[in-house]
C-alpha cells in the first residue's frame, strides 16, 4: 500500500516520528526508511545480550492498515528465529499489537516492545508451541535450539561504532626544556692582583742605636706582600707572602763605609 492510501494526518505523523528514530534510534535497534511508502516499516534488531539470540541481528517489518493508528500494525520477522512468540511464517504474537493496542502508542514503543520480546519471551501466549513447551520444560535445550537458528540465519552483528562526535583530548605537554649552561673558568686566565709593600732602601739613614746595643732597624717586621687571587666562581684567596726585609744589612755597609772614611780623613791630617 502506498503513501497515498493513508490519511495525510497519519503521513505527516509517521514522516515525523521516522524522522525522529533515524536521528535517535532505540538501542539495538535500525529503522530501514522508504520514503515512497510509510505503510511497510523495516527495521533490524540486535540480538539482546544474555540472550540466544546474542550477536545476531533479526530483520522485521510493520505493515501499517490503512485506519492506522486505529488498528494496530502487524509485525513480522523476516529472519528465521525460534522463539514462543514467533511462528514459523514470521508472525508475531505480543498483547500491545492486539488487546492491548492504543492509538497513541508510536513506532518506538511498538519496536521497543518486540526487542523486549527476545529478553522475556511469553509462552503461555506461544504461536510456536515447540519453542514454548521447550522453554517451559527444558530452558538449556530451548536455549541450544535458539543459539543454532541464530547461528545459522541471523546477519552477524558489525562492530559497533561509536555514534557522535568522538572527543579526543590531546593534552599539549609545555615542557621547558631549559638548557642549563654551565660557565668553565680556565685557571690559567685567572685575574691576579698582586700588592707588595715597598721594601726600605738600602740608602735609608742609620738606625738609632737602642740600649741593648742592638739597631731598631733589626727589629723592624718583615715585609708582607699580600697577593689576592680571584678563583672560579668568583672565589676570593688572599695569599700573604713574607718577605724579609733588607733595612738591617744596608745599615751596617754605610757605617762600615763611613768609618773607613774618617780614617783616610784622619791620615790625610797626619801628613
Amino acid at each position: 500500500m502506498a503513501n497515498e492510501n493513508l490519511p495525510p494526518n497519519v503521513i505527516k505523523q509517521l514522516a515525523k516520528e521516522l524522522k525522529n528514530l533515524d536521528e535517535i534510534p532505540p538501542e539495538g535497534i535500525k529503522v530501514v526508511i522508504n520514503e515512497d511508502d510509510f505503510s511497510t516499516i523495516f527495521a533490524d534488531i540486535e540480538g539482546p545480550a544474555g540472550t540466544p539470540y546474542e550477536n545476531g541481528v533479526f530483520r522485521m517489518k510493520l505493515l501499517l492498515s490503512h485506519d492506522f493508528p486505529h488498528s494496530p500494525p502487524k509485525g513480522y520477522f523476516l529472519t528465521k528465529i525460534f522463539h514462543p512468540n514467533i511462528a514459523t511464517n514470521g508472525e508475531i504474537c505480543v498483547n500491545t499489537l492486539k488487546k492491548d493496542w492504543n492509538p497513541s502508542l508510536g513506532l518506538r514503543h511498538v519496536l521497543l516492545v518486540v526487542r523486549c520480546l527476545l529478553i522475556e519471551p511469553f509462552p503461555e501466549s506461544a504461536l510456536n508451541e515447540q519453542a514454548g513447551k521447550m522453554l517451559l520444560e527444558n530452558y538449556e535445550e530451548y536455549a541450544r535450539h535458539a543459539r543454532l537458528y541464530t547461528g545459522i540465519h541471523a546477519l552477524k552483528q558489525k562492530p559497533k561504532s561509536k555514534t557522535g562526535a568522538i572527543c579526543e583530548s590531546t593534552t599539549a605537554l609545555n615542557v621547558d626544556q631549559t638548557k642549563s649552561t654551565t660557565l668553565v673558568v680556565d685557571q690559567k686566565n685567572k685575574v691576579s692582583s698582586v700588592t707588595v709593600s715597598p721594601l726600605p732602601s738600602p740608602l735609608a739613614a742609620p738606625a738609632v742605636p737602642t740600649k741593648g746595643g742592638t739597631n731598631s732597624q733589626d727589629h723592624q717586621p718583615a715585609a708582607v706582600a699580600s697577593e689576592t687571587v680571584v678563583g672560579v666562581g668568583g672565589s676570593t684567596t688572599l695569599a700573604q707572602k713574607t718577605v724579609v726585609g733588607g733595612g738591617g744589612v744596608g745599615a751596617a755597609k754605610v757605617q762600615a763605609e763611613k768609618k773607613k772614611m774618617d780614617a783616610r780623613k784622619k791620615s790625610l791630617k797626619r801628613l
